[in-house]
């Protein structure tokens, strides 16, 4: 009986479907170089999932050719082991729930890893704008510091600042993030409703410059 060989056990992270796995071994050229990128590459699938632009960075840095890269990746994609969409839709959901960043912030990312224009717009099409403004609720309740005294007009403002520069950093817009700490600090505090709002046009202008 033939040895159809072993089926590798995931180190961690998303495991490689055992099913493809068997078909990536079939008909494949047998080379040096595309043997080494072959384990790179599935090597990186088990650690976690990979949009192709990561792993073809990982296996420039290793120096693989080229041809090579191109090659071992479109039969990956074509196997959908390698599947641009899918990892740009899950990156999304991923970095929304943990880090709760607004659509601004996860098209930065997106494009870091290779992934824009209709793609990335697809995948960020899931957050919708009160998924965002709930998340920058949340972020602004967790940060929010319990010993700021609210009744302290100078103190209120510069607890005000201080949230709507947490959130412009994780992409939300300066006046979504004024107007959601403003909502939140009047909600634990009765002080300070009479706001107006004066002087958040100064920041919301330092707000635009940040990255």
């Amino acid at each position: 009986m033939k040895d159809r060989g072993r089926r590798a056990e995931p180190r961690g992270g998303t495991p490689v479907p055992s099913d493809r796995s068997a078909s990536v071994d079939k008909n494949e050229p047998s080379r040096p170089e595309y043997d080494r990128a072959k384990e790179i590459v599935l090597r990186q699938l088990t650690a976690s999932a990979r949009s192709r632009h990561e792993l073809e960075e990982k296996l420039r840095a290793k120096e693989i050719p080229e041809e090579t890269i191109a090659e071992i990746l479109d039969k990956y994609e074509g196997l959908g082991l390698v599947d641009d969409q899918q990892f740009a839709e899950m990156f999304v959901r991923s970095r929304a729930m943990s880090r709760k960043l607004a659509k601004p912030a996860l098209r930065r990312e997106l494009a870091h890893k290779g992934i824009t224009g209709e793609m990335a717009e697809e995948a960020l099409s899931q957050r919708s704008d009160d998924d965002e403004r709930s998340d920058a609720a949340d972020l602004v309740r967790k940060k929010l510091k319990p010993s700021v005294d609210l009744t302290d007009r100078a103190a209120r403002d510069k607890e005000l600042r201080r949230l709507a520069s947490m959130l412009a950093r994780r992409g939300y817009a300066p006046g979504l993030a004024f107007e959601v700490v403003r909502s939140e600090l009047s909600s634990v505090s009765s002080a300070g409703t009479d706001q107006d709002g004066a002087g958040d046009e100064e920041f919301i202008e330092a707000f635009d410059e940040l990255p």
